[in-house]
């Protein structure tokens, strides 16, 4: 399993599992982890089901209980949760903390820890989100502000404030991917969120291909994609802290 940052209270990262597509890889990890305490959070950064298949939730929430029965689950919606099922997600899998433009403050061990989750955003919408989404155009311009107002007042209530989004938060997590469709893949705006309002650490998916870390402006950036990780991503927020 990657593991960053020692010793301390444990979060667990992961994205693009893709269900049933790269369920095999997570399960593996599972299986595979010794697991001397549980983690306090598992953050999971979208694009958790293949295409809008609701019910596949079921079989990775299954696989991640058989392991790991106490830990909050938290999660975003990938381009995978499509925006008309998000609703029956968070009816059907309320055991998960659905985070769409919101933050949660929670408690973890003697830290207190602030999860700002979002979608994210992209330079310009894809070829299908312009033609059947063109509101996607005004969310794009919008949401970094949004996000950025969260980390403001997430930091007024919690000592560590994490970023958790699907869309990719650097062009450095994205090297690697082919350039010509990096606009698809992350956002600028988001990357100047980061790089202002530097929140202690930032996780996100959908780049398979990326990198799977950076520090922009001192701010420790995880690309948790599973395919590109193989495995789940363990992090200890209080070492990796940024500025």
């Amino acid at each position: 399993m990657g593991s960053y940052g020692g010793q301390g209270p444990l979060i667990f990262s992961f994205s693009d599992v893709h269900t049933p597509r790269y369920l095999h890889l997570l399960v593996r990890s599972l299986s595979a982890m010794r697991i001397n305490h549980e983690p306090c959070a598992i953050l999971m950064a979208g694009d958790l089901i293949d295409k809008g298949r609701v019910g596949m939730m079921s079989q990775l929430l299954a696989a991640v209980r058989a392991r790991l029965r106490g830990s909050r689950l938290l999660a975003v919606f990938g381009n995978e949760e499509y925006h008309h099922i998000r609703g029956e997600l968070r009816r059907l899998y309320s055991d998960v903390t659905w985070l769409d433009d919101e933050y949660l403050v929670f408690e973890c061990g003697e830290t207190t820890i602030a999860v700002v989750g979002t979608t994210g955003a992209l330079e310009r919408p894809t070829k299908w989100q312009a033609r059947n989404m063109p509101e996607l155009y005004r969310v794009y311009r919008e949401r970094p502000r949004r996000v950025a107002e969260m980390i403001d007042m997430a930091r007024r209530e919690a000592e560590l404030v994490i970023l958790m989004s699907h869309y990719a938060l650097s062009r450095d997590t994205v090297a690697g991917e082919d350039p010509r469709i990096w606009p698809y893949l992350y956002s600028s705006a988001m990357e100047r969120v980061v790089v202002e309002k530097k929140p202690h650490l930032a996780v996100h998916g959908h780049a398979h291909r990326g990198r799977p870390f950076a520090s922009v402006s001192g701010v420790p950036i995880f690309n948790v994609a599973l395919p590109l990780n193989g495995e789940i991503v363990r992090l200890n927020p209080l070492a990796l802290q940024g500025p």
